[in-house]
Formats: C-alpha cells, sequence, structure tokens
C-alpha cells in the first residue's frame, strides 16, 4: 500500500544542495530531483553522508528552500520542505492521484 499523502510529479532536473554531513563537515554538490511534491522530493547522485533528522539547503534555479531529510541511503535521499518554505519546484503539481502515472 502506498503511503504517500500527496501526489508526487516524476521529473529530473539539477538541484544544488548543501548543508553539513554525519560528521559535522559542510558540503555542497549538484544532485538530481526524480520526483516532487508540494511538500517534498526525493534526489538521486547524493555522494554527501548525509543522514534523517539533518536539514539540507536546496537551489532549483533561482529559487531556494531549507528541507529536512525524511531519509537517506544508496545514493538517494528524500526531502521534506520545512512548514513556511516556499515551494522551489517551476513545474505544475498534481493536486489528485488520478493525475500522477504508476511507479
Amino acid at each position: 500500500m502506498d503511503r504517500r499523502r500527496e501526489p508526487r510529479l516524476r521529473v529530473e532536473f539539477p538541484v544544488r544542495i548543501w548543508g553539513v554531513d554525519r560528521m559535522a563537515r559542510p558540503f555542497a554538490e549538484v544532485v538530481r530531483v526524480k520526483n516532487v511534491s508540494l511538500s517534498g522530493a526525493v534526489l538521486l547522485g547524493v555522494h554527501a553522508k548525509i543522514c534523517a533528522g539533518g536539514l539540507l539547503d536546496v537551489q532549483h534555479g533561482s529559487q531556494r528552500a531549507q528541507f529536512r531529510i525524511a531519509w537517506a541511503g544508496s545514493g538517494e535521499a528524500g526531502i521534506q520542505a520545512l512548514p513556511f518554505e516556499p515551494c522551489i519546484w517551476d513545474v505544475a503539481l498534481p493536486t489528485t492521484f488520478d493525475m500522477v502515472g504508476a511507479g
């Protein structure tokens, strides 16, 4: 059963992320977004050793927002927007699950 609370849109585009890894070392890198929703995204190609609960700053184009890391592993990470942060994805997001393809 799918536990998602809101629909996600499959996309792929680069974003810049930066923060502090689990060894308290600052990092910045360019990764790819796999899918987005109003409150978060899945990142691909994350090389920094990050862990759930940490914070990431994410920049897409000229838009920036801060996210909490929901999960991380094998070069991927799920991120959740913090309250009052703007939606930085420059795409039309679906409002119902019917508009999002399976998978």
